[in-house]
């Protein structure tokens, strides 16, 4: 069965998503509020959530929402703040067991009930404020998850190579904000901000599984919050790599080099040759086939790992990987081969077939998670990409190698940053 979304609008920028599948014994739903990923909101963002699921009207502490859920037989709730592009897209979802599967008819209505609690009816004092003390404690735990950040050097490495590639651009900021802005942050300016961010940010909520008239019905009269305003998220500007690239060395206590390597092209996310660009990453460094795993890796013993990521919207390829500290010229030399031979059509049919079977596969592999095809909608509703999975499927079949090349060819070197060792 082909999985379609039917989108309902509820109210100025407040739309419902319909996704009905009968794969899983669970449901889930999931609130998307998007806003500009920027200096002034980025952390008052990304404090937000924690501080909302601390405790509510109905129920004041984090233990006795946690025994409401064991109560709704162990109902999952997940917070979750992220960037797209130049976006920030705080999300709040809720996953449980099918209510038919249950006996209790009411079971759906309930879980849907304690979401919106978390998410609408927040613990206040009395002047129109968060609550203090959990403002404070929710400050101490987000200074201590960004500046933890580091400690797994892989992701900083990626991090820190995006924050110089992109330090122009609001791409840079960290998707979870910045220690220093937390200062400045109290129970009162955040609430201000919350009715701010519930009254003027775009909001998409999914549900995924199984459902009749009645919880549409239901689902489309859950509370709301007074809209004006709505933001408007302008879609993100490719930019041009520098003629000169960007080298980047950081010193750090550790015993094996990061590299990084930043490309920027000029395929947007709904450009023809997108799908050719991300066969091209992933012959490139997608995997054990990857021309990166087996020239770097295999036959030149210079990586512990190395692979590729594409960012959608931002069109930026990374090529990372753990090496020796004396090894950074020669990698650079090798990778940079890997790409002029990709440039130029030095690759098989085979290579090919390989990566496009594995696109393929891990897409298909999105209808086997309740989460992953929220997820999909909602990145496609983004993108403002109508195409099905099944589409999207049948479009890697049909990429051609003289689209791998055109597509290769985009690719223009912008930043080398390399975590050395002190």
């Amino acid at each position: 069965m082909e999985l379609k979304s039917e989108r309902i609008k509820l109210q100025e920028g407040l739309h419902l998503n319909l996704i009905e599948t009968e794969k899983f014994k669970s449901n889930l739903i999931s609130f998307y509020f998007t806003r500009p990923l920027n200096e002034e909101e980025v952390t008052k963002n990304a404090l937000l959530p924690l501080v909302l699921k601390s405790g509510t009207k109905q129920y004041p502490t984090n233990l006795a929402l946690e025994k409401k859920m064991e109560k709704l037989y162990g109902a999952n709730f997940s917070v979750a703040v992220n960037k797209r592009g130049e976006r920030q897209v705080i999300r709040f979802t809720m996953q449980w067991a099918n209510g038919e599967y249950l006996g209790d008819s009411e079971y759906d209505y309930k879980v849907i009930d304690l979401l919106t609690e978390i998410i609408y009816n927040p613990l206040l004092e009395k002047d129109k404020a968060f609550k203090k003390d959990y403002v404070a404690r929710e400050k101490k735990n987000l200074t201590r998850i960004i500046n933890s950040r580091i400690n797994n050097k892989r992701s900083y490495a990626i991090e820190r190579c995006i924050e110089e590639m992109c330090s122009q651009e609001n791409f840079s900021l960290y998707e979870l904000g910045r220690v220093n802005d937390l200062d400045h942050i109290d129970e009162k300016n955040l609430y201000k901000h919350y009715i701010d961010f519930l009254a003027t940010s775009p909001i998409e909520i999914f549900f995924v599984g199984q459902y009749d008239d009645k919880l549409i019905e239901y689902l489309k009269q859950l509370e709301q919050k007074p809209r004006e305003d709505i933001i408007f998220i302008p879609e993100d500007k490719l930019v041009e790599a520098p003629k000169v690239t960007r080298n980047i060395k950081e010193a750090f206590d550790i015993n094996q080099g990061k590299l990084v390597m930043g490309y920027r092209s000029s395929i947007k996310y709904d450009d023809a040759l997108y799908n050719a660009f991300l066969v091209a990453g992933d012959i490139l460094g997608g995997g054990a086939n990857s021309k990166l795993f087996k020239h770097v890796r295999e036959e030149a013993s210079l990586a512990y790992y190395i692979s590729t990521t594409i960012y959608k919207y931002k069109s930026i390829l990374l090529i990372d990987s753990g090496i020796e500290f004396e090894d950074f010229e020669r990698t650079v030399e090798i990778t940079k081969k890997q790409i002029d031979d990709l440039k130029n059509g030095i690759f098989t049919e085979k290579d090919m077939e390989v990566s496009i079977q594995s696109l393929k596969t891990s897409t298909e592999s999105i209808k086997d998670s309740i989460f992953l095809i929220a997820e999909f909608f909602f990145s496609q509703l983004l993108s403002k990409d109508k195409r099905t999975l099944e589409q999207i499927i049948e479009d890697f079949r049909q990429v051609k190698k003289e689209e791998v090349i055109e597509a290769a060819k985009s690719l223009s070197i912008d930043t080398i940053y390399f975590m050395e060792k002190k």
